[in-house]
């Protein structure tokens, strides 16, 4: 396969996930909101730390007004991570590459770009309560993703897009258990109360784990919580879960059906799978769950780096030719 193709796909998997995902972000707001006691004030600044984009928000806003928040991250064009930016960036690499998607894929995928547009004509982000509009995006997402599992051949191209979905997720499950951390972080006082229940119940219910959790664990308990999350093996969005299945597509790509690995990006991608699949739920406590999950971050944006070099990357005359022209 091109690289240049390859790339298109691998990305069009990246940025249907991301806008996906940050439906889910804005969730753990609305459904916390809903169950928090009326004089407990709303936290949006935390929801934008959390999603990396703080610096460019604050470029642009002065408060953290509810409305403004989600504005800029679902149809704020200069925020290139908006839901509004990802779904026309994949729909972009869906239009390039169109003659090797299926053409349901393609109609699908336009109509969420079009879901977009007349979300943005008719101002989602000042209703009162706007999930029934983030619930369609997720589920037109679902709907891309259910066409493709069912009609797409097994092939080198299918193998690049889950690639880049399940590092994507990867990266904004680390993400949304961050926002525990920053967003519904309790005083100590009020750990293991019903109101800390209440921000990790809203949390996995985010992720679409609360009826999955409950019949594995039971109770919430935080540290559960974080296992289930970060190292359960069977979650389709655990971030462990991810790394194995991204690592299996790597393999695929590079023909790799023996141990070990054939280039750098599965090598790294590779230590930190083992890393994680040895890995004791007291010691990411123990570590600090933000600092561990900033890490996984930096790591996770190093394995996307050694894919870009190993197989998008053209280290030769024809590289300088596209820089040129470019």
């Amino acid at each position: 396969m091109l690289s240049r193709v390859a790339n298109h796909i691998y990305w069009l998997g990246r940025y249907l996930e991301r806008a996906e995902n940050y439906a889910r972000f804005i969730d753990v707001n609305f459904n916390l909101m809903q169950d928090l006691p009326v004089d407990l004030k709303e936290q949006w600044k935390p929801l934008v730390a959390a999603t990396g984009d703080l610096d460019l928000y604050l470029r642009s806003h002065d408060t953290f007004e509810s409305k403004q928040v989600l504005h800029f991250l679902t149809f704020d064009q200069e925020n290139p991570n908006s839901i509004y930016s990802a779904v026309k960036s994949a729909r972009e690499n869906a239009r390039i590459i169109r003659e090797n998607l299926s053409k349901e894929t393609w109609e699908k995928a336009n109509e969420l770009y079009y879901l977009l547009k007349e979300g943005e004509e008719k101002k989602i982000w000042k209703k009162e309560d706007p999930r029934a509009f983030y619930e369609k995006v997720k589920n037109q997402i679902l709907l891309i993703y259910g066409i493709a599992d069912s009609s797409v051949a097994r092939v080198e191209g299918w193998y690049f897009r889950q690639l880049g979905q399940y590092l994507e997720r990867a990266d904004k499950t680390s993400r949304m258990l961050d926002v525990k951390y920053h967003i519904l972080l309790p005083s100590e006082q009020e750990v293991g109360t019903p109101l800390d229940f209440l921000h990790w119940m809203a949390l996995l219910k985010s992720v679409t784990a609360f009826n999955t959790y409950r019949r594995v664990y039971g109770n919430i308990e935080p540290s559960n919580v974080v296992e289930f999350l970060v190292l359960n093996k069977f979650f389709p969005r655990s971030i462990y879960f991810c790394l194995r299945e991204a690592e299996k597509c790597l393999h695929q790509i590079s023909d790799n059906l023996g141990d070990g690995y054939k280039n750098s990006a599965e090598r790294a991608i590779g230590e930190l799978r083992s890393k994680l699949e040895f890995a004791e739920v007291g010691e990411i406590i123990d570590f600090g769950l933000h600092e561990y999950l900033d890490n996984l971050q930096v790591k996770i944006n190093t394995i996307s780096d050694e894919i870009n070099r190993n197989f998008f990357t053209i280290r030769d005359n024809f590289a300088q030719q596209s820089n040129q022209q470019e």
